[in-house]
């Protein structure tokens, strides 16, 4: 069990755990995921944390596709942002980078999901270690980490 995991079970909303055999060479754990797990690269998100000069911020966005800075900058109403530092995501969350999960971190931090994820009944997100993803409705990941939605991809 995760913090993640524990999350969900907690709020009592539908939700499964896929595990698969994670390849440490791997350039693309969120692609590596998709395939492994045999789902389509759209419904598998990634979780990435960004800060601006007072606040980090998460932003979960499909593998296939890159952070846009500006637009999140423009959904949390900061003027500019930047990718965080490794350490400082990793210390905050409680998770490894490439395992980060939205759901469970040990500081709750303000997160944006892109609004893709409503185009789907349900998405994929690191259930908090690599080689590890649960699978949720956007709706009840929203709800359980208070996120709101808008477009962040590019």
């Amino acid at each position: 069990m995760t913090p993640a995991i524990n999350k969900a079970k907690q709020a009592k909303i539908a939700y499964t755990v896929h595990e698969y055999e994670h390849d440490p060479a791997a350039e693309s754990y969120g692609r590596e995921a998709a395939q492994k797990m045999g789902v389509a690269p759209e419904r598998v998100y990634k979780t990435l944390v960004a800060a601006d000069d007072h606040d980090l911020y998460v932003a979960v966005v499909p593998v296939m596709y890159q952070l846009d800075l500006k637009r999140l900058a423009k959904a949390v109403g900061a003027k500019k942002m930047t990718m965080a530092d490794v350490a400082v995501v990793e210390r905050v969350t409680g998770y490894v980078v490439g395992g980060v999960s939205p759901l469970g971190q040990k500081k709750r931090l303000r997160t944006v999901i892109d609004a893709s994820a409503r185009d789907h009944a349900t998405m994929f997100v690191s259930a908090g270690r690599r080689g590890m993803e649960i699978e949720l409705s956007p709706e009840d990941l929203a709800a359980l980490t208070g996120a709101a939605f808008a477009p962040l991809a590019r």
